[in-house]
């Protein structure tokens, strides 16, 4: 298990092709808002600020952005939507990495550790690029949690009462909602433990048709148990215009 002087990395997941947006700019790279800027003045976008959050925490070494294949939103583009050029100096810490994701997002996921492998770290955040609230402390709830249990996701109690159905529209259970939540990110990983759980999940998907819901999903089925931190109201995910 690590101590204060672990290796951390963190995947930022941004290679979606953001269709429920409505068209348009890719909504990673679009701004927060009218009057929100970076340091430099520059309107700040969601990618530059999810980037940031983890940027600005010292205890994260590497940071590998995922982007879509296609040229015209790849590495170019994130790097336009990052908040400040300080940020791909060379030699500065964070050190910022591009590659590009797959078809699916488990499978983008996959090819960022991947590329981590040769930097060997030992643990990493992997974050959606569409929350551009993440803030500090979430960031280092869920540092100082996967360093103490290895595998970690953010949870925000349920308001509603959650119900199960099935594909004809009926109720199948009813659950409570003191025993489930809503999933967040960043969840945290020991990095060769969730290499090779997604390792074993790309196998299972070229058996049968299956996706993986999240990242927590996959080390639970081929790892292990997944522990649980507070999440924050403030953590929303993009999807729709009207979340900006």
């Amino acid at each position: 298990m690590g101590g204060p002087g672990a290796n951390i990395a963190a995947v930022i997941a941004a290679a979606g092709s953001s269709n429920r947006m409505g068209g348009g700019l890719k909504k990673e790279y679009r701004p927060l808002g009218p009057g929100i800027d970076d340091a430099q003045g520059r309107p700040l976008t969601v990618l530059g600020a999810a980037v940031g959050a983890f940027a600005a925490n010292p205890r994260i070494g590497i940071i590998v952005i995922i982007v879509p294949a296609n040229p015209d939103s790849g590495e170019a583009a994130a790097r336009s939507a990052l908040p400040s050029s300080s940020l791909l100096n060379a030699g500065r810490r964070p050190r910022i990495l591009f590659t590009s994701g797959g078809p699916t997002r488990r499978s983008s996921v996959h090819r960022a550790l991947a590329m981590l492998s040769a930097y060997n770290p030992d643990y990493v955040l992997i974050h959606d690029g569409g929350r551009p609230w993440v803030d500090g402390l979430l960031i280092e709830r869920t540092i100082d949690a996967v360093l103490r249990y290895s595998a970690v996701v953010p949870l925000l109690p349920l308001t509603e009462t959650p119900k199960e159905f099935d594909k004809a529209g009926f109720v199948t259970r009813h659950l409570r909602r003191s025993s489930v939540g809503g999933a967040q990110t960043p969840q945290g990983f020991a990095f060769r433990e969730i290499l090779r759980a997604h390792e074993l999940a790309a196998e299972r998907e070229a058996r049968e048709n299956y996706e993986y819901t999240d990242d927590a999903e996959v080390w639970a089925e081929f790892i292990g148990p997944v522990a649980v931190v507070e999440g924050s109201p403030k953590n929303r995910k993009i999807t729709f215009p009207e979340d900006l």
